[in-house]
């Protein structure tokens, strides 16, 4: 009786201390934003990474520059907390700092910041 406990108290404290974040939502699939601009995203290296590939690029930001990057993989990004993600984003023919957040199921953001200047645009799911 006592061997079942002790497992199952080992259990628990294994599960404890190990770091896990929360995947309540899953940004896998194809967002759009409200001029057309489409990524498609998913979670990649261990699971908690997010990669995401330019699909299509429409409004203002359609310049020569960025249409290079369509069909490639723009955004490379670590889970920092449950549904957000930190990293780089290919833009403007260079790269930025990037932060990718899940708002709800259907809905994320996604800030990019050159220097000292950033641009949130939201996404919806496609």
């Amino acid at each position: 009786m006592l061997k079942p406990l002790l497992a199952s108290l080992t259990m628990a404290a294994a599960l404890l201390a190990a770091p896990v974040f929360a995947q309540d939502l899953t940004p896998n699939g194809t967002w759009v934003d409200q001029w057309g601009t489409t990524f498609t995203f998913e979670l990649c290296g261990d699971g908690t990474q997010l990669c995401g590939v330019l699909n299509d690029i429409q409004g203002e930001s359609r310049t020569e520059e960025n249409l290079a990057f369509v069909d490639e993989q723009v955004v490379a990004a670590d889970q920092v907390a449950p549904n957000q993600w930190e990293g780089q984003i290919a833009l403007n023919g260079g790269t930025a700092t990037a932060k990718v957040e899940m708002i709800d199921e259907n809905t994320l953001t996604i800030t990019g910041c050159q220097f000292i200047i950033c641009n949130s645009i939201e996404y919806v799911r496609a």
